[in-house]
């Protein structure tokens, strides 16, 4: 009888989980029609709304499973059965990973946390995914040593879902001939099977479309990227070629929205990509790919590992200590782990909760390459040895709510998890000439890009934006961010005295939501080199015109382009 309970329990978490994914593909089947019809507002909306589709169908199949089995309180046999029968309903099973992440959080949304081990839940994964394969194959190959490149060009572009037509394909042809014969080996250097693999389904991201693939030469393999964009009066064109692991990271970067990707089995796209991108584990390329849950589950799994072959402790964070967030880190991890505090001094008047809606913002937000993902967490078991006393003394001090000790473990249950970063601020402290001048057109970009997003990040100082690996500026520090359109953008008055002008106290009022650009430099600009580099590239993010503009394309429904790559780098159309 249990075990007939078990295998019924079993096969409706599992319904549950088939209804979800097809759910999720059919919305992202969808991609290539509101590319095509330059809906951009559908592409937004689509976005959000597939971020949302995972907790929905959960806690569905949670309320199911309540009505129909009568689930309270944890039968530890019975459950320890239906982890079994579960399992052996997914030999077969074309995303076997994504199913066993469905059913740890069915399970961890009904019973406590002290049941959270391998014994009841998928702590660590069961089924290979090595070998699965779809129906279709999951890339093609080309030969262009065969065949030639115009030809092999013509074919992968012919063979996607695409129906509006290449209109000046010759142009297109030339541009990718020339990039390709300048960034790929020259043919004396080909290997006899030098070919190219590319996978079948098309990319789709804000206002583009992308072809990955990778350049097979002998034992080296160069992954390339072909950017399609709609020029929105019915035809599409060819924007760039990128090459190299550093150009397809830029794509797949943390600080962008995540790809709609139709794929019946992940697993054997991620295989295709990491190779391809060294620097990334498969936790971010899940994540890319829209299947940010499995991507979050996949990164404790790193990250438990990596505690159990390392030793050293979790300290405080360096950089100036923020007022709403206690933030830590692990030398040897690249990442940071962010805890709302209890309380915020003056001036800070946001609470706890307003903070997590910043955070969701985000993640439902284009993030235009200047905003870093976070993964959220509850409940989160540290090993209390691991904790400096500085560390726990500062969490006990000023997140007390969100902290619990339990025997040798440091319970946090709530916190958020990024790729750490450089904060500007240091960065800036050591830069050379050259990287200060780089590091501020990057900081003034981000703001561009991020106002082009309808965002304005509210606290505009240095530390609360970081530098990547790469180089780039993004911004990080959520608590006071708003839409753009949000915003009051005012000149400063003149005052009706002189004199007012030198006094403690300004001689005009603020409302909330006011914001005076005329004041960044006030509190940006104090060092005169980084003033000088400032005024140099971006001395209209001073002028409040230039904010009101930017809010005006916004409301009239223009969407300006980002994009993913240098603008020196895309294709004259002329």
């Amino acid at each position: 009888m249990a075990w007939a309970l078990a295998k019924r329990i079993a096969t409706a978490i599992r319904a549950g989980f088939d209804h979800h994914y097809r759910r999720y593909r059919a919305m992202t089947a969808g991609a290539w029609q509101r590319f095509e019809n330059a809906d951009w507002a559908a592409v937004q909306g689509a976005s959000r709304e597939c971020i949302g589709y995972y907790d929905r169908h959960v806690d569905t199949t949670i309320a199911d499973l309540r009505a129909e089995f009568g689930i309270r309180e944890l039968d530890e046999p019975l459950w320890r059965r239906v982890k079994v029968e579960y399992l052996r309903l997914l030999p077969e099973h074309r995303q076997p990973e994504l199913a066993e992440t469905y059913y740890n959080s069915v399970f961890c949304h009904l019973f406590h946390r002290a049941y959270y081990n391998n014994e009841f839940i998928f702590v660590w994964p069961v089924l290979s995914t090595e070998h699965l394969e779809s129906e279709t194959p999951n890339f093609r190959c080309y030969y262009p040593t065969r065949d030639g490149f115009a030809q092999v060009i013509c074919e992968i572009l012919s063979s996607f879902e695409f129906r509006l037509p290449f209109p000046a394909i010759r142009r297109d042809l030339r541009h990718l001939i020339r990039a390709i014969r300048t960034r790929f080996p020259s043919g004396g250097e080909r290997h006899q099977n030098f070919q190219l693999a590319v996978l079948s389904r098309v990319f789709y991201r804000n206002k583009g479309a992308y072809i990955i693939g990778k350049a097979i030469n002998g034992a080296d393999q160069i992954p390339f990227v072909i950017p399609i964009l709609n020029d929105e009066s019915g035809g599409l064109y060819v924007d760039t070629l990128l090459t190299g692991n550093d150009e397809l990271s830029a794509i797949f970067s943390f600080s962008r929205a995540y790809f709609m990707v139709d794929t019946e089995v992940p697993a054997a796209v991620v295989e295709f990509l990491q190779p391809l991108m060294p620097h990334k584990g498969k936790a971010e390329l899940y994540t890319a790919i829209g299947l940010h849950k499995f991507g979050k589950a996949e990164f404790y799994r790193s990250f438990l590992k990596h505690l159990h072959y390392s030793s050293d402790g979790l300290v405080v964070a360096p950089g100036i200590r923020g007022m709403v967030m206690c933030v830590f880190t692990l030398a040897s991890f690249p990442y940071v782990f962010k805890v709302i505090k209890d309380r915020f001094p003056s001036p800070k008047t946001t609470t706890r909760e307003t903070v997590r809606q910043k955070y969701q913002l985000v993640k439902l937000h284009d993030r235009v390459g200047r905003m870093a993902d976070s993964w959220e967490y509850s409940d989160v078991a540290f090993p209390r040895e691991r904790f400096s006393d500085a560390l726990l003394t500062q969490l006990r001090e000023e997140a007390a709510s969100s902290l619990a000790i339990e025997g040798d473990q440091v319970i946090i249950k709530h916190l958020y998890i990024e790729r750490r970063m450089r904060p500007l601020n240091l960065y800036l402290e050591s830069a050379n000439a050259e990287q200060r001048e780089h590091a501020i057109r990057e900081y003034g970009d981000a703001i561009k890009q991020l106002a082009a997003a309808n965002i304005f990040p509210g606290d505009l100082l240095f530390k609360n934006f970081g530098v990547t690996r790469q180089g780039r500026v993004v911004f990080y520090d959520y608590d006071e961010i708003c839409y753009l359109t949000e915003c009051n953008f005012r000149e400063i008055p003149q005052a009706p005295f002189p004199e007012l002008e030198m006094a403690d106290e300004p001689w005009y009022t603020a409302a909330p939501g006011d914001v005076f650009p005329e004041e960044f430099a006030t509190f940006l600009l104090t060092d005169p080199r980084i003033r000088a580099c400032f005024l140099a590239h971006h001395r209209e993010l001073l002028d409040a015109a230039w904010w009101r503009s930017r809010q005006e394309g916004i409301r009239q429904g223009h969407l300006e382009d980002v994009f993913a790559y240098p603008a020196q780098r895309r294709f004259q159309r002329a």
